[in-house]
């Protein structure tokens, strides 16, 4: 069974967990930034921890490169 971001384009995950990261990076906690983030793009908290989960198991950018290791 796929999980619940198969409708979501790779490219659109990328753009939603670049953006929860640089929410992150401004200070927002991190809970806080997750249900921020799902609301801004309309998607559930279900979605949302699936697309972080992704971004960080694969170093999507902004995490990606030197500063990752």
């Amino acid at each position: 069974m796929a999980g619940p971001t198969e409708a979501l384009t790779e490219e659109r995950r990328r753009e939603i967990f670049a953006a929860l990261v640089e929410a992150q990076d401004r200070g927002v906690p991190v809970v806080p930034s997750r249900w921020e983030m799902a609301a801004k793009y309309g998607v559930t908290p279900a979605q949302m921890a699936e697309i972080e989960r992704e971004g960080m198991d694969n170093d999507w950018p902004p995490l990606e490169g030197p500063a990752a290791e």
